[in-house]
């Protein structure tokens, strides 16, 4: 059984950490970590293989959410 994970994306933004796991990017987004590995295998969610692990780059993951810059009139 996987330990469960809390974390949230303003946990992530206050991380110091260069990556994020799997488990910890599907309890910040409130999803199965499986719909995560599905958003890495298929390029939404960027990814880099350590070995077997795999990880997400903690800065390109946070600017999948980030606010976008352009007003809407």
């Amino acid at each position: 059984m996987m330990r469960s994970v809390t974390v949230t994306l303003d946990d992530l933004r206050a991380s110091r950490s260069a990556v994020v796991t799997r488990a910890e990017a599907a309890a910040a987004l409130g999803v199965d970590p499986r719909t995560i590995t599905a958003s890495i295998e298929n390029g939404a969610i960027p990814s880099v293989r350590l070995g077997r692990r795999v990880v997400i780059p903690r800065e390109k993951f946070l600017r999948l959410f980030d606010a976008d810059d352009t007003p809407t009139t």
